[in-house]
């Protein structure tokens, strides 16, 4: 039976960590509904800006635009969007198999990797992905629609400037506060939406200024969107992974405290009667 004052000090320092999981898991909830909000709120008018799009591109033949030009890819360059901070369950191992699975998929092509999150910065590296920059300076938790236009810049500059063929984006898509995946989607070049018909669209509307224009302005902006969606989602993801995982080690420490509770108490139990026994057997031989 192990020594009662050992049980008591685990018993202590597992009360300790309880408590430490429970507060930690209490700040998760919070920032989750402040960020859960933000992104469920970006969704619409990315989406409606995004239909927009669509519909003038076949006003403006929006293959011709450069941001359309889809290329035989030779160099691609995808942006990798993980987390600063651990004790968030599987979430960044999840995208790091997400990772892996796009590498194989794109098996031939010359990949460069561009990184958000400290984590992210200390997994791909050490196992031969070749990081060409790392975004050491945007704080997710601080991140702004104008940062995110500046990372979605920089992205349109590595596609029409840097001779890259295609930009992808690996983050995880939040869909609900328990529900949440590792996802890759191609940001450059855009591609337009087979699934619907645009054939006579653009007749059904007045446009002023020209198509063209507006297609000119409105592509950077629904690029900038995207990209600040991806953000968002990518954070809220990451701390609703964090409660659940507090909230999964509060109970296993809780569940520990119980057991630890019952081997004190037997021990406990087990002394006094020793000590009884001892007492009573040296009534007996004085007695004797």
């Amino acid at each position: 039976m192990a020594n009662i004052r050992d049980l008591k000090t685990r018993y202590t320092s597992i009360g300790n960590i309880a408590q430490i999981t429970g507060a930690m898991e209490m700040v998760a909830t919070t920032k989750l509904r402040r960020f859960q909000d933000r992104a469920i709120a970006s969704r619409p008018y990315a989406e409606q800006i995004g239909r927009l799009i669509q519909n003038l591109a076949s006003a403006v033949d929006g293959g011709s635009h450069p941001l359309f030009e889809e290329k035989a890819v030779k160099r691609r360059a995808v942006l990798v969007i993980t987390s600063n901070r651990g004790l968030c369950g599987s979430y960044n191992s999840n995208l790091f198999a997400k990772v892996k699975e796009h590498r194989d998929q794109h098996e031939g092509e010359e990949l460069h990797y561009f990184v958000i999150g400290k984590k992210g910065m200390s997994f791909l590296p050490k196992r031969g992905y070749d990081v060409q920059f790392y975004l050491e300076d945007l704080n997710l938790e601080k991140v702004s629609f104008r940062e995110a236009a500046r990372v979605a810049q920089g992205g349109q500059r590595l596609f029409l400037d840097r001779g890259y063929d295609c930009l992808d984006v690996i983050y995880t898509a939040f869909q609900s506060a328990s529900r949440f995946e590792a996802v890759s989607f191609q940001f450059l070049p855009m591609v337009p939406d087979q699934g619907d018909s645009r054939e006579g669209r653009s007749q059904d509307y007045i446009l002023e200024p020209s198509p063209g224009v507006i297609f000119d302005s409105l592509v950077p902006k629904y690029l900038e969107t995207r990209m600040f969606n991806a953000l968002i989602e990518s954070l809220a993801s990451e701390f609703a992974m964090r409660r659940i995982s507090m909230k999964n080690a509060t109970e296993a420490a809780n569940d520990m405290k119980d057991d630890l509770q019952k081997l004190y108490n037997r021990a406990r139990q087990e002394r006094i009667t020793k000590e009884l026994l001892e007492i009573v057997g040296g009534a007996e031989a004085l007695r004797g």
